[in-house]
């Protein structure tokens, strides 16, 4: 094996991670949050979305296992935090210079 191939544990969080990023919903909920620049309370992002709270919830456990959101409890809420927003900058960024002809 060339020391270019990827160990087992990197390719299960490569496929965690794309996974993640591949439902629109959760790129929405991604880009809410780091757009705020400040914590967004789950209830809200799914107003923004017009989504309901629980589907919201299931797409941040996803985002969370990811490690692209942190959840914190205040008092009965649950408040999301932005992480790896340098590597979500970077997917914006590389989408935006993409031409369209990948579609």
């Amino acid at each position: 094996m060339g020391n270019n191939l990827l160990t087992e544990d990197e390719i299960a969080n490569l496929s965690t991670i794309f996974s993640a990023l591949s439902n629109p919903t959760r790129l929405k909920i991604l880009f809410n949050v780091s757009e705020t620049k400040r914590p967004l309370h789950i209830k809200a992002v799914a107003e923004i979305l017009k989504v309901d709270y629980a589907a919201v919830y299931r797409h941040v456990e996803v985002l969370k296992r990811a490690n692209f959101l942190e959840v914190y409890e205040v008092g009965r809420s649950r408040v999301l935090s932005i992480r790896r927003e340098n590597l979500i900058t970077q997917f914006i960024q590389l989408v935006k210079e993409t031409p369209d002809t990948i579609l």
